[in-house]
């Protein structure tokens, strides 16, 4: 029996080969295609992640010294920067806290004095103001009282601004007296700077000071610190009542507490009353005491 086929089939037929043949090339070059998009947009993604990733590592590794991206360059300047301010800040801080150390007592207004201008010299002055440190405390350093002689070692004249060091000082209160022997020529008497070993305030001018006045200081000395001539009471050794010493005012004031320019001085305002007796005018005998180490 022979078999006949409609052309109808024979057009279906042809159409399924076709498609199948079109449909088979697509899907290879399709997935090939869409793998390489894939591919290509991954490492797009990659790229982008990793440029963000390096920029922010970069910006974070500040503190890396090997770092040499433009980045880390403004970054690496800005953090010494920081480090230094810190140190400084530290350094200050150090150096506040342990002042108490290095600002310890290295002036004062001797609390005694003496009746007379007999001293006992040079020597005997010293001693009161190396006896009174010791008492509180500060009697490891070499003390000098500030006071100027006509006649010391081979007859030649000693300045009291010679026999002191050459600072800083510090008073009781740890305050700085004067950084140098220059600043220290340039003060004006103050109560609340020139006080004595004890961190008392000596008694003067100042409003509210007990009585009696004892702002006259004994020196002996010219304002810059040298030989006030004949004003001695022979170098510390006399009790003549015609013979006279220079003296300062500790708290920088005269009579009814005036702070006019001849009565500011600390170590040269007048003469005693006399070599006699050191009470008359505003005294009592007291020197000024420097560590000179």
């Amino acid at each position: 029996m022979t078999t006949t086929r409609s052309p109808s089939m024979h057009r279906l037929g042809a159409v399924m080969v076709l498609g199948l043949s079109l449909a088979l090339p697509a899907c290879g070059g399709g997935g090939g295609g869409g793998t390489d998009t894939t591919t290509s947009t991954s490492g797009v993604s990659t790229d982008d992640t990793s440029t963000t990733s390096t920029t922010t590592t970069g910006d974070t590794a500040t503190t890396s010294p090997t770092s040499t991206t433009t980045t880390d360059g403004p970054t690496a300047s800005t953090t010494p920067t920081s480090t230094a301010t810190t140190d400084d800040t530290t350094a200050s801080t150090t150096s506040t806290t342990t002042g108490g150390t290095e600002r310890s007592l290295s002036f004062f207004v001797s609390s005694t004095g003496s009746p007379t201008g007999n001293l006992g010299g040079l020597e005997g002055a010293d001693q009161r103001c190396q006896d009174l440190a010791d008492a509180v405390g500060a009697g490891d350093k070499t003390w000098h009282a500030y006071l100027s002689v006509e006649k010391g070692p081979d007859d030649q004249p000693v300045h009291a601004k010679d026999r002191i060091g050459a600072g800083p000082w510090y008073n009781a209160a740890l305050v700085m007296l004067a950084a140098d022997l220059t600043e220290l020529h340039t003060l004006d008497g103050d109560p609340d700077l020139f006080l004595d070993e004890n961190g008392e305030k000596v008694p003067g001018q100042w409003q509210g000071s007990p009585a009696p006045n004892e702002h006259d200081i004994l020196t002996g000395t010219n304002k810059d610190g040298t030989v006030a001539a004949g004003l001695t009471c022979a170098d510390w050794t006399s009790e003549d009542s015609t013979l006279f010493a220079q003296v300062g005012h500790s708290d920088g004031l005269g009579p009814m507490g005036s702070d006019a320019e001849q009565y500011r001085s600390w170590n040269s305002v007048h003469e005693s009353g006399g070599c006699n007796d050191t009470a008359p005018k505003g005294g009592a005998g007291r020197v000024y005491c420097f560590a000179v180490d």
